[in-house]
């Protein structure tokens, strides 16, 4: 029989495939773009995108915090982009404006939180997860702060799953992160009131962008095309304009103006069409 390996695989810095096998970095594959603003600011820069720089930095990941790994840290305060998903959801409870977030997790698979620390933990710095293994000590940490990890056995990615038992845990304010475009248009068809956030986007068809402007409440824009043109002509916010999200429902962009009005930095708020974009975009958009 073949030796068994803890497996995780991640979409990384422009839709890179990375393989880590017990806490160290297998494999890197090809990235869809070239370069990133957002890359250019990491901790461990990745400019350009290439293997060698994308390696590095999931190495750095792995060393700072565990990522993929029993030691992983799943609770953190701070900020690393204005307007990520984990900030915008980790805002969102400590307004009250959600109850509870569906996240996904390295070491422990979709679960449930409600802590804005648990959300920024877990995704503050995370890439596209695309398959993970159970860690029980990440389990542990994750359910000590108020979590409900959904597959503890198998640490399934299920968002659709996991919202459910969000509701079955008694939550009414759900919202959910989302990088499937079919995933988020079953969420809104079972669970209409559902907030639904889309991320990691780079690489969608029309048909599937089509698809994310119709049924979520924010989309990100990572570094896809499609997404801008379609999601951003039917937007009623835009925050950012170098790798924009959306908002395309009035709770969204309520949210995302609550967030501003909260804020102390200096802001420009302009009516125009959407979507603006700068000349400082990800290389190419896909």
């Amino acid at each position: 029989m073949a030796e068994q390996h803890d497996e995780h695989i991640i979409e990384a810095i422009g839709r890179c495939r990375v393989v880590i096998r017990d806490g160290k970095v297998v494999e890197v594959g090809e990235a869809q773009i070239r370069d990133c603003p957002l890359a250019k600011k990491f901790a461990i820069p990745v400019s350009p995108i290439k293997k060698d720089a994308v390696k590095a930095n999931i190495e750095g990941r792995i060393k700072a915090w565990g990522m993929c790994t029993p030691g992983r840290q799943v609770a953190d305060t701070r900020e690393f982009v204005g307007f990520g998903a984990s900030e915008v959801l980790s805002f969102g409870l400590k307004a009250g404006l959600i109850d509870s977030a569906v996240i996904a997790c390295d070491g422990a698979g979709t679960v449930v939180v409600t802590k804005p620390s648990l959300v920024q933990g877990i995704g503050g710095r995370m890439s596209g997860l695309v398959a993970t293994v159970p860690y029980p000590e990440v389990i542990r940490r994750i359910e000590a702060d108020g979590g409900t990890v959904v597959d503890p056995v198998h640490a399934k990615l299920d968002q659709v799953a996991g919202v459910k038992k969000a509701y079955e845990l008694g939550y009414q304010n759900v919202a959910v992160t989302v990088a499937l475009p079919d995933d988020a248009v079953a969420i809104r068809k079972e669970f209409p009131r559902a907030f639904i956030f889309a991320v990691h986007v780079t690489g969608h068809s029309r048909a599937d962008a089509e698809k994310l402007a119709a049924a979520c409440d924010i989309v990100t824009t990572c570094a896809s095309g499609t997404v801008r043109e379609i999601a951003g002509k039917k937007a009623l916010l835009q925050a950012g304009v170098a790798v924009p999200i959306f908002a395309m429902t009035k709770r969204a962009k309520d949210l995302v103006l609550e967030k501003l009005k909260q804020g102390n930095e200096p802001v420009l708020v302009k009516a125009t069409k959407l979507p603006v974009l700068t000349e400082q975009q990800p290389e190419p958009l896909v």
